[in-house]
């Protein structure tokens, strides 16, 4: 099965590294134009013909817009919207009493608001040519509790498969699919690397032993995932959650 994507325009957010910077070169290798949005730069990615780089904090409704309006305007509409922004925003696990008001809202900004006001700016678009791709990124953290041990993560990962389902429902009348890709533990920048190093030698064995695929997962794996539910291949996928994470005993 070939899958292109050639006169495609997709914006991916959370850009910058990592699962998204993969996603952002699986569209492009599928024919895409893809505009790469990030609150980080994103000079590695380069600004040419097939990948511009639109940098801002996504988790700002004003920001989110802005960027989404220059992106309208720079490619003359748009297909779909892959939404990688997210992660732990450099938090550990700490026992509940420990969290503060900023620990828990800086993580929903990120990984939901960051989400809601890109597919909320480029929904109309989509409507109005009648087609669109929205794929998020969540994790198996959104359907069972987190490995991080981190409160606000696990949460905002469920909220952000309940906006899928939720943004499925709405926009499915207009021809516009909405899943979501739960990746497995997947060490795909500086944060999830940490986070591996923390669990220990017996831990990391525990995790890999649970999977029956016996490795950790790729950033490419989540990419090739993306690449095939923002295609024509998968036109009557919609409100689904596709878990990539080689199975769990």
């Amino acid at each position: 099965m070939q899958l292109s994507l050639t006169g495609k325009v997709f914006a991916v957010t959370g850009a910058a590294q990592g699962i998204g910077a993969a996603i952002v070169r699986a569209l492009a290798e599928a024919g895409a134009t893809v505009a790469a949005m990030d609150i980080d730069g994103m000079d590695h990615l380069g600004d040419t013909s097939c990948v511009t780089c639109h940098k801002g904090d996504l988790g700002s409704r004003e920001i989110a817009h802005a960027l989404c309006a220059e992106i309208l305007t720079r490619h003359g509409g748009i297909d779909g919207l892959v939404t990688a922004a997210g992660g732990v925003r450099g938090q550990v696990g700490r026992p509940l009493e420990k969290i503060t008001e900023d620990d828990w809202r800086v993580i929903f900004a990120a990984n939901v608001d960051a989400a809601m006001w890109c597919a909320q700016a480029f929904a109309p678009a989509m409507k109005d040519r009648g087609a669109g791709r929205i794929v998020t990124i969540s994790s198996g953290a959104g359907l069972k509790a987190s490995l991080t041990g981190i409160q606000a993560y696990a949460s905002a990962k469920h909220a952000l498969i309940g906006l899928t389902k939720q943004l499925a429902l709405e926009l499915g009348p207009q021809g516009i699919t909405v899943n979501s890709v739960a990746p497995g533990f997947i060490l795909s920048n500086p944060a999830t690397e940490r986070q591996w190093e923390a669990f220990g030698r017996e831990r990391q064995k525990q995790i890999v032993g649970s999977i029956h695929m016996r490795r950790l997962g790729r950033a490419q794996d989540i990419a090739d995932a993306v690449t095939f539910l923002c295609s024509d291949k998968a036109a009557w996928i919609t409100g689904q959650t596709l878990q990539v994470d080689g199975g769990h005993a």
